[in-house]
């Protein structure tokens, strides 16, 4: 098993990338906290794999991050999966839309990171591994104005980290997906004028014709967790089927 006994938190594990990845890392021998603001969706996960510890979780709300921080006696790996499109260009960027996609796109990196970092510089090792995009400073998406930007954001954040602890045992690395299949997708898609044009022209775009799956992300996430990655650190791995090329 390729995470035997690492302990690994994984934030926005109801569904999509966040669930299919707490369910890999799960397998692959972790010890894997999922937590979700969605605590019905979390239940089921829980329920369907007895094996995953599920917590209710704000990752934007600073005394609930700070109280499950405290409760984690040993950390190896963060995975943050926590993220809010906004479809729209800065005209269509409402004043609380843009505070909304900076508190959970990059507010709550900030949360988990600021929290946890201490507990993995107590054994001078730790693995943070962020959900990006390929929309941010790599590729400029229509209609993804504040999101790209945050995401652009992100990406510094994980350089930034990268770089102020490679020498005390602390690697930070980001995966850059495409368009992928997830519930989150499906409901941007089915709130569009013509949801079945929506879909086609989503997957026109896409180079190799399809849209990624969550479980394809979970196998990236799963190197970047492992000891196989141990030498990587301040990457950003894109993982779009040729998007950007």
């Amino acid at each position: 098993m390729r995470l035997k006994n690492k302990n690994i938190v994984v934030t926005a594990a109801a569904q999509g990338i966040g669930k299919a990845t707490a369910e890999m890392f799960a397998k692959e021998g972790a010890n894997v906290i999922a937590t979700d603001i969605n605590e019905e969706k979390l239940n089921d996960l829980g329920e369907n794999n007895p094996q995953l510890q599920t917590i209710k979780l704000d990752a934007t709300n600073k005394i609930d991050v700070e109280n499950f921080c405290k409760s984690i006696q040993d950390i190896d790996v963060l995975f943050h999966a926590v993220g809010f499109v906004h479809h729209g260009t800065l005209l269509d960027c409402s004043d609380e839309e843009f505070h909304r996609s900076i508190n959970v796109n990059i507010y709550s990196a900030y949360l988990m990171s600021y929290n946890l970092i201490p507990k993995m510089l107590e054994k001078n090792k730790g693995n943070i591994i962020l959900v990006s995009s390929a929309a941010s400073n790599v590729k400029g998406a229509p209609n993804r104005f504040i999101y790209g930007t945050t995401k652009a954001a992100l990406n510094g954040f994980v350089k930034a980290i990268a770089v102020d602890y490679v020498n005390k045992g602390i690697r930070c690395n980001a995966i850059l997906p495409g368009t992928v299949e997830t519930p989150s997708w499906e409901g941007r898609v089915n709130m569009a004028d013509d949801p079945v044009q929506a879909r086609k022209d989503f997957i026109a775009r896409q180079a190799m014709g399809r849209l990624a799956q969550p479980e394809e992300i979970a196998s990236l996430a799963t190197y970047l967790a492992s000891d196989e990655s141990d030498f990587v650190t301040g990457t950003l791995n894109l993982i779009d089927g040729g998007w950007t090329l």
